[in-house]
C-alpha cells in the first residue's frame, strides 16, 4: 500500500474518508484506472493485524473489559452509546474530537482507517419507491432526483460483492436483495413469527438481512463464512462481515492505483473561480499540524454526513462565502436519523428443552407495515417504522446466591434460565429545515478548525410514531403468549440511531438542494458527496447499503464524465 507524505503528485481523484462510502469510492475509482489519493483523518488500522481484542475473553481483560470511570472522562459523548475495552480504540476520544449541542445530539464516531465500517451493526436493507417518492407525496423536504429503478442495478452490484444473508419476501416496501443463505431464527422467534402470521395480514417477521457471508467466500480466500462468535465490532479476522478494511480497500490497493494517507484532516476543498471547478484539497497532518495541498481532477467527500458538510462549509471563497455549493442555503440543514430506544420485552414459559448453537450476530426483523397504501389502517403520523429484536435464554445466576459449591451447584449452573424476548422500533424521521448543524469559529480545535454545533430534535410526528410502535410491540408479544410484557423507552435523542443523514441533500432544483442526481455539487460538478449527507429523506431501513450503492453509481458516472472530458 502506497503511503505518501508529499504534495508533489497530481492525482486523478481524491477520496475523503475510508468508511463504507469512502471504501467503495476508492475501489470503483481505482479499478477504473484512476490514480486515487484516499485521505483518512484517523490512524491506520490494518485488517487482522490491528484487531488487538478479536480473540479476548472477559477473563483476559482487567475488570472483564469494562472501562474505568477515569478512562470514560475522555469519552463523555461516545460513552452514551456504550464504551468497552474490546472496542474503545475504534471510537473517537471526545477530549480530542469534541462537538457542541444546543439540544442533545449523540454523534458516535470512529476515526480510523475503516471508520465505522469496523463497528457498524451490518443490518442491510434496500429502500423502495415508497421511500424515494415519500417527500413528493406528503410535502416534507424536497423530491428525490432519483427513483428505485435508478439505484436498483447498483444495489445488485454492491450486494453481490459484499455478501448479504437474508430471506426473500417479495414485499413492495422492502425489495429483496441478492441473498446468501439466511441465518436461523430460534424456536421462540419462530413462535412469535407464527403468531404474527396468524394474527395479522399486514405484517410478518423474518431474520435480519446482514452483510455477513454465511456460506462460501468472497474475493478469493480473503473473506470466509461467519463463525458465529458475535465479536464483529472488534474487527473480524475471518472477514465474514463487510468492512472497508477487509473488502473494498484491499481491492483498491490491489490495482496499484491507490495512495492511502492516514492522519490527514481535510480542512477545505480548493476552488478555481476561473474554471468553476475544484482543484484538490488542503489537508492538515494531524500529527505534525503541517498544512499540505493535494491536487486532483475530482473530489469525493465520504467523511460522514456531518464531517463532509463541515468540509464544504469550511471551503469558502468569494464565489462561495457561505461554503462550497451553498447557493440554496440548505447546507447543514435537514438533519435526519432513525428514532429508536423504545419497544417491548417479555418472557416465555415454554421451550425449556430447546436452546440454540453459537452466538448469532443478528436478530429478527419486522418490516414496515404502516402507511403503505389506501387499505392500511389509518394512523395519526406520516411514514413508518420497522422492528429489530431477538430472543434468548438467560438466568444462569439464579443458583449462585444459594449454592456455593458441590454437585448440585455444578448441575444447576449448567441449566439455562427461561426464555426472554425484546423488540425495538426503528422509525423514519422527517427532514426538517430547522434541524441543523453549524460551525463555531469562536471555538477552534487543536488543528485550528471550528467546532461543529448541532441544533436538532425529534418533533410531533416522531413522538406519535414512537407511541404507536410501543403499543403494537406489546400487543404482538401478548398475542403470542409472552408474560410480564413491559414497554420500555429510553427517550433516546436524535443521533442515537447512529444513522445521521442529510445536511447536503440531493435534489432536482439547485435553489433547494446541494447535490444533483449523480451526487455532484450543483455548482461544482467535479465534487461528489456520497455519504449520509446526500440523503433527501431517511426511510426507516438502515441506510448503509444505500450509501454504498449511491457511491458506486456516482463513481462510475464520474469515470464516464472524465473520459468525456466533462469534469
Amino acid at each position: 500500500m502506497n503511503l505518501l507524505n508529499s504534495n508533489l503528485e497530481q492525482y486523478d481523484a481524491i477520496v475523503v474518508g475510508t468508511g463504507v462510502s469512502g471504501g467503495w469510492a476508492a475501489k470503483e475509482l481505482c479499478e477504473n484506472g484512476l490514480k486515487t489519493l484516499v485521505l483518512e483523518r484517523g490512524r491506520m488500522v490494518k485488517h487482522i493485524e490491528d484487531y488487538h481484542t478479536m480473540h479476548l475473553d472477559p477473563w483476559d481483560m482487567k475488570h472483564g473489559g469494562a472501562s474505568s470511570q477515569e478512562i470514560l472522562k475522555d469519552y463523555n459523548k461516545q460513552s452514551r452509546w456504550g464504551i468497552h475495552e474490546t472496542t474503545r480504540h475504534f471510537y473517537n476520544k471526545d477530549s480530542d474530537h469534541d462537538y457542541d449541542e444546543i439540544k442533545p445530539f449523540d454523534w458516535i464516531r470512529g476515526t480510523q482507517v475503516g471508520g465505522r465500517s469496523l463497528i457498524w451493526g451490518r443490518q442491510t436493507y434496500r429502500w423502495s419507491n415508497l421511500d424515494f417518492e415519500a417527500n413528493s407525496k406528503d410535502g416534507y423536504g424536497v423530491d428525490w432526483p432519483i427513483r428505485y429503478k435508478d439505484i436498483e442495478p447498483w444495489y445488485s452490484y454492491v450486494e453481490k460483492y459484499i455478501g448479504i444473508s437474508g430471506e426473500a419476501l417479495n414485499l413492495p416496501q422492502l425489495p429483496d436483495s441478492h441473498f446468501l443463505p439466511p441465518m436461523e431464527l430460534n424456536c421462540v422467534e419462530n413462535h412469535l413469527k407464527e403468531s404474527i402470521a396468524n394474527s395479522h395480514n399486514d405484517r410478518l417477521l423474518t431474520i435480519g438481512r446482514v452483510a455477513h457471508i454465511t456460506k462460501g467466500a468472497k474475493e478469493g480466500a480473503s473473506r470466509t463464512a461467519c463463525q458465529y462468535r458475535n465479536r464483529c465490532d472488534r474487527g473480524c479476522p475471518f472477514g465474514a462481515y463487510f468492512s472497508s478494511n477487509s473488502s473494498t480497500l484491499p481491492a483498491a490497493e490491489a490495482t496499484g492505483n491507490m495512495t492511502l494517507r492516514p492522519n490527514s484532516i481535510v480542512a477545505e476543498v480548493l476552488y478555481d473561480e476561473k474554471t468553476q471547478k475544484a482543484t484538490g484539497v488542503r489537508v492538515i497532518d494531524s500529527l505534525t499540524k503541517e498544512s499540505i495541498e493535494f491536487s486532483s481532477k475530482i473530489v469525493f467527500l465520504c467523511a460522514s454526513s456531518m464531517a463532509s458538510t463541515a468540509i464544504l462549509m469550511q471551503s469558502k471563497s468569494s464565489r462561495f462565502p457561505n461554503g462550497m455549493g451553498n447557493d440554496s442555503g440548505e447546507l447543514g440543514h435537514n438533519i435526519m436519523d432513525h428514532q429508536l430506544g423504545s419497544g417491548a420485552s417479555g418472557k416465555y414459559d415454554g421451550f425449556k428443552d430447546q436452546y440454540y448453537a453459537g452466538r448469532r450476530p443478528n436478530g429478527f426483523y419486522i418490516p414496515r407495515f404502516r402507511n403503505l397504501g389506501n387499505d392500511n389502517k389509518k394512523v395519526d403520523f406520516l411514514r413508518g417504522y420497522g422492528y429489530q429484536g431477538g430472543a434468548s435464554r438467560w438466568g444462569w445466576n439464579e443458583s449462585v446466591a444459594e449454592l456455593a459449591y458441590g454437585k448440585d451447584f455444578k448441575k444447576d449452573v449448567l441449566k439455562p434460565g427461561d426464555w426472554s424476548i425484546g423488540m425495538g422500533g426503528f422509525g423514519e424521521v422527517l427532514p426538517y429545515h430547522e434541524n441543523k448543524m453549524f460551525l463555531n469559529y469562536e471555538k477552534l480545535d487543536q488543528w485550528g478548525l471550528p467546532k461543529i454545533v448541532f441544533d436538532a430534535e425529534f418533533k410531533e410526528n416522531e413522538i406519535k410514531m414512537k407511541e404507536d410502535w410501543k403499543v403494537q410491540a406489546a400487543e404482538m408479544l401478548e398475542n403470542a403468549g409472552f408474560k410480564d410484557v413491559n414497554i420500555n423507552d429510553s427517550n433516546a435523542p436524535i443521533g442515537k440511531g447512529i444513522h445521521e443523514m442529510g445536511t447536503a441533500r440531493m435534489g432536482k432544483d439547485p435553489k433547494t438542494s446541494v447535490l444533483n442526481k449523480h451526487n455532484q455539487v450543483h455548482s461544482v460538478s467535479n465534487v461528489f458527496v456520497t455519504d449520509g449527507a446526500c440523503m433527501t429523506s431517511s426511510a426507516n431501513q438502515n441506510p448503509s447499503l444505500t450509501y454504498m450503492a449511491l457511491t458506486a453509481r456516482a463513481a462510475n458516472h464520474a469515470v464516464t464524465e472524465l473520459k468525456k472530458k466533462n469534469l
